[in-house]
């Protein structure tokens, strides 16, 4: 998937937990689980917004596009 997920690195340089965040967003540590892997297919805005509020990041900051190919998935949708 070209969009990365950035989420280990400023949990890192916060020097936080995926449990802490997870207290302070509102989600599930599974599902931040799933997004920091990469196996999210979906963010709402409401949750970026949060954890950019929380992270003290910007969007940008937690995502980033890498060029490559696309999922298989999104082909199979378009088709």
């Amino acid at each position: 998937m070209p969009i990365r997920v950035r989420l280990d690195r400023i949990l890192l340089e916060r020097r936080m937990s995926l449990t802490e965040l997870a207290d302070r967003v509102g989600v599930t540590i599974a599902n931040l689980s799933i997004l920091k892997t990469g196996k999210a297919r979906a963010i709402r805005f409401s949750t970026l917004e949060a954890l950019c509020r929380e992270l003290d990041c910007q969007p940008g900051e937690l995502l980033a596009f890498e060029p490559g190919p696309p999922d298989d998935d999104l082909e199979d949708d378009e088709g």
